[in-house]
């Protein structure tokens, strides 16, 4: 089983950056592909970013490769999601979420990340 706790969420202008920190509990940890997503107001629940067990593969949506990083350290059970050259439209509530079984089985409580212009 899994627990997932963001932090690091906050209003920022564009141009700046956020680092977002997920920390996890549970022995699956390293095992599990882990992800980021975010929802904006009014919109569905979309994939931001993933990483494997291993962090040897990284996957990116379109609309962040270039500005986001995630990373993670096994070692602590945390997750990380650098952000860099925000823009408004990144304004959304970011869910960190742990693979299990093939599914996005657990998920955290959202952090929300506000860009102002």
């Amino acid at each position: 089983q899994v627990q997932l706790v963001e932090s690091g969420g906050g209003l920022v202008q564009a141009g700046g950056s956020l680092r977002l920190s997920c920390a996890a509990s549970g022995r699956t940890f390293s095992s599990s592909t882990m992800g980021w997503f975010r929802q904006a107001p009014g919109k569905e629940r979309e994939f931001v970013t993933s990483i494997n067990w291993s962090g040897t593969n990284t996957y990116y949506a379109t609309s962040v490769k270039g500005r986001f990083t995630i990373s993670r350290d096994n070692a602590k059970n945390t997750v990380y999601l650098q952000m860099n050259s925000l823009k408004p439209e990144d304004t959304a509530v970011y869910y960190c979420a742990a693979e299990v079984g093939g599914a996005w089985r657990y998920w955290g409580q959202g952090t929300q990340v506000t860009v102002s212009s």
